[in-house]
């Protein structure tokens, strides 16, 4: 799959791309198969919310199902990637981000370099976000939002925020959020189960709560060149993967192939 010359514009004009129902119902619904087992699964992966017991993230999935290992390698997901970026991308992160209804937690104001940056030492903000909603995201059911372009004024400063949710964050404060918001505006990135987003390092966003009856559950792919390589270790494998090995898309079947096929 390869994006028009559009949708490149637009991506490096915003920052991001929703490209809506991009995965068919078939697809969505394997993805989701093999959730309440690996939810379910009693390990360091799996973080859950502050106040419950439910799962705010689930990482490393590719390592942990086949699945999941076919997803990593989708065509629709990588070469939109390798056009963006070039050839030779490791797979850096995958995980499921999941909000419970009406108790889904916040995700502060943050930008991924400052913690790919901070944490893992990755050089230049190359990597990519590459997502699929497993639900329906709504306004109501804690949509990730988007600073458009806050992107193209750089990295703003972020600082590590340890206390106000069970995953640490490097977080952007609210007067530098509202200098951006005021240069850009907001976008909540919304559709139905399949759509996909594809936005940048640098790009700042977030989520509020959910307050709805309808849970919201995104996968999340994030792709890195090689050459920007991470150069700290001090995070465990799953949330930095340290297998540089370059990732080659599938067909585009892969999901709706027999599990165990290949």
């Amino acid at each position: 799959m390869r994006l028009t010359h559009t949708q490149l514009e637009r991506f490096r004009e915003d920052g991001f791309l929703i490209l809506p129902s991009l995965f068919s119902e078939s697809e969505v619904g394997t993805l989701r198969s093999e959730l309440p087992r690996l939810f379910a699964e009693r390990r360091p992966e799996n973080f859950r919310e502050k106040e419950s017991d439910a799962v705010r993230t689930a990482m490393g999935l590719h390592l942990r199902s086949e699945v999941y290992s076919r997803a990593v390698r989708h065509p629709r997901l990588v070469e939109p990637a390798m056009q963006i970026l070039g050839d030779a991308l490791y797979v850096q992160q995958v995980k499921v981000n999941a909000k419970e209804a009406f108790s889904g937690d916040v995700w502060q104001w943050h930008y991924d370099f400052a913690t790919h940056h901070g944490e893992d030492g990755v050089p230049e903000p190359l990597a990519l976000n590459l997502h699929i909603f497993l639900d329906e995201v709504n306004e109501f059911n804690g949509p990730l939002v988007f600073i458009r372009g806050s992107h193209r004024r750089g990295p703003a400063p972020a600082t590590l925020d340890t206390e106000t949710t069970s995953y640490p964050l490097w977080v952007v404060d609210n007067d530098n959020v509202t200098r951006l918001i005021d240069a850009g505006g907001l976008v909540a990135a919304k559709g139905p189960p399949g759509t996909a987003l594809i936005f940048g390092d640098t790009l700042v966003h977030g989520s509020s709560i959910n307050m709805s009856p309808w849970p919201r559950m995104i996968f999340s792919l994030i792709l890195n060149p090689v050459s920007n390589a991470l150069t700290r270790h001090r995070r465990p494998d799953h949330q930095h993967h340290r297998d540089l090995t370059p990732v080659v898309p599938l067909a585009d079947d892969c999901l709706l192939a027999s599990v165990g096929a290949g």
